[in-house]
């Protein structure tokens, strides 16, 4: 007969991987933020809760509707506060949802950022990734649902996808906690710069693009010195993203 492993939410301990402590709602006298992005229904609340070992504490964004979960756990000595994005299928801030999950990537300015995906429909959900990856240089995929991938007989070439990406990518099933103690190391050993990114960028721009850009980054880190990707925001501005030029006059950023 087969036994099917427990739901990580099933009986875990405050100890469940090796030098791991799950915080809950504590969040206090952190060393590191961690952002979780991903598109709706990749199991990622699932993530969230097998790292904090909460089943979402949520509230809003301060003047949003849109909700937020926060939580906590320690690994090695050092605590993480991790934030659960909204679940968007893009950054381009065409919702209040977009706005939140971009803005918090781009000004939060977090450690690292885990973009939850999932496995059996990994193709769908490479354009939140791309997007996601030319405004930070810290992240992880986090190819979660492994266990229906495998069951649709989908294999994926890890390997070849973090070298494509740039990034490191962990295989997990959330719900039966598989992957998720190398998930915890790979956030870490990001977080303290022994895991070094190259993530993917456009690339073969157009001289006359290129060039305006590159004088407009100059203008904006010239106007806001400590401003992350500058060259990300000199493209949204050039598009006319009414979002991010309100931000750049208010100087509203997280």
């Amino acid at each position: 007969m087969e036994v099917k492993p427990k739901s990580a939410c099933e009986a875990c301990p405050q100890f469940n991987a090796d030098g791991l402590k799950k915080l809950g709602v504590n969040t206090t006298d952190f060393d590191f933020v961690v952002a979780l992005a991903g598109n709706p229904n990749t199991g990622k609340s699932t993530v969230f809760n097998a790292l904090t070992g909460l089943r979402q504490h949520t509230g809003n964004w301060p003047g949003k509707t849109v909700t937020r979960a926060e939580g906590g756990f320690e690994y090695n000595s050092q605590k993480f506060k991790l934030v659960d994005l909204p679940g968007t299928y893009s950054l381009l801030s065409t919702s209040e949802d977009e706005e939140v999950a971009r803005n918090f990537i781009l000004f939060g300015k977090p450690s690292v950022t885990v973009i939850v995906v999932d496995a059996s429909r990994l193709e769908r959900n490479l354009n939140l990734v791309l997007q996601i990856l030319e405004i930070t240089d810290t992240a992880v995929l986090c190819l979660n649902l492994m266990d229906e991938a495998r069951r649709n007989n989908i294999v994926i070439d890890t390997r070849t996808l973090a070298r494509d990406l740039g990034i490191p990518v962990v295989e997990t099933s959330a719900r039966f906690n598989q992957g998720i103690p190398d998930l915890i190391a790979t956030i870490s050993e990001l977080a303290n710069g022994n895991i070094k990114c190259k993530p993917h960028r456009i690339k073969n721009i157009p001289k006359n693009i290129e060039s305006a850009v590159e004088k407009l980054s100059k203008e904006i880190k010239k106007e806001y010195p400590d401003i992350p990707n500058s060259r990300w925001i000199a493209f949204r501005l050039l598009e006319g993203d009414t979002h991010i030029i309100e931000l750049l006059k208010k100087g509203e950023f997280v």
